[in-house]
């Protein structure tokens, strides 16, 4: 059982080092634990700092994607190197290493597929009052979108199966730990929450650099996941209610003809018109958005297959090489994932 904790970094140079430090080396039921780094794009010594450390592997990406992209790339990453279980922590030492056992425990027993950690919010005095109350209305509204029970949603501390991980897609570029939420839970995967401790602030968050844009962006992935997840319940919910409004209009209209005063209100029942006509129109885009929901489910399987294929191909054929390697007695090539992940192609940016 391999073990690949990842940690996405972007100028990092100052606290790589201390959060690698805190990392466990090993766990009651992993075999293999390695280090990887996906380095989005920094202008300071954050690769360097990482390879005089001795992680296992790097991916490089040589301008800044954002958050969501380098997770994808870890994931990948991960995968083709022979993960069994991937987990996701921040370079800036948030979240105390030694909780990685408890993510990673419910999946080593076969009772989760995601695991992720609950910070206890009231208690981070980091958080401004704002931000504590953000967090909690952010979480409530995935729990809603996702149908789960996960009570801090914006956590990035997680665990992922090997075969989770294989499943996952993130189409937003600011944060993948709302969408992979509500995917997780929409496609009934296996997913729980453990409580987990946090350190000190040691820098200013990146993803939050004011409050108003990290509302404005919440809101919009939110809105995004909500809509993409479900269509069909959002625009009958919309285009019900200016039906329903038109529908008001129009009955008011009718009790002014009836009593012959129709002709000083031809306003209201244009307007009737275009409140009917613009409800009808938006329930339909609910169909159409929920069909185009139906196949994407379809496409999300057969890319799930295919990646089994390509990534599950590529750890045999290194099992493989890895079996004859020892057959030769080349010892030293049986044991050489740390340059190996020299070797690994830069992602481009």
């Amino acid at each position: 059982m391999k073990l690949i904790i990842q940690i996405p970094c972007y100028n990092e140079a100052a606290t790589l080092e201390t959060a690698l430090n805190a990392l466990p080396r090993q766990i009651n039921g992993i075999d293999v634990i390695e280090y990887l780094i996906i380095n989005d794009g920094s202008v300071d010594d954050t690769a360097a700092a990482a390879r005089r450390w001795g992680v296992d592997y790097i991916v490089n990406f040589r301008s800044n994607r954002g958050l969501a992209r380098g997770f994808l790339a870890g994931l990948d990453a991960c995968l083709r190197n022979g993960a069994d279980i991937i987990v996701n922590t921040d370079a800036d030492n948030q979240y105390e290493g030694a909780d990685i056992e408890k993510l990673v425990r419910p999946i080593l027993e076969g009772k989760s597929d995601i695991v992720i950690g609950a910070r206890p919010i009231n208690e981070i005095e980091d958080f401004s009052p704002l931000k504590k109350k953000l967090q909690h209305f952010g979480s409530f509204i995935v729990r809603k979108a996702g149908k789960t029970d996960i009570p801090d949603a914006p956590s990035g501390f997680r665990a992922y199966s090997r075969d989770a991980a294989m499943r996952l897609n993130v189409t937003n570029e600011y944060t993948y730990t709302l969408e992979t939420i509500v995917q997780a839970g929409r496609t009934n995967m296996a997913m729980h929450s453990v409580p987990v401790r946090t350190n000190k602030e040691i820098r200013p968050s990146r993803l939050m650099k004011s409050m108003t844009g990290y509302i404005k962006k919440s809101v919009f992935t939110i809105g995004h996941v909500f809509l993409m997840y479900k269509p069909l319940h959002f625009f009958v919910t919309v285009g019900s209610i200016i039906f329903l409004a038109g529908a008001a209009v129009g009955i008011r209209f009718l009790n002014f003809y009836v009593h012959g005063a129709g002709n000083g209100h031809i306003q209201s029942l244009i307007l009737a018109a275009v409140l009917l006509l613009l409800g009808f129109q938006t329930i339909i885009m609910g169909l159409m958005a929920d069909v185009i929901a139906s196949n994407r489910k379809i496409l999300e399987d057969v890319q799930y297959h295919v990646r089994r294929m390509d990534y599950d191909g590529v750890r045999l054929s290194k099992e493989l090489e890895q079996e004859k390697r020892e057959e030769a007695g080349d010892t030293n090539a049986a044991q050489s994932n740390g340059p190996e992940s020299e070797k690994m192609p830069e992602a481009g940016g």
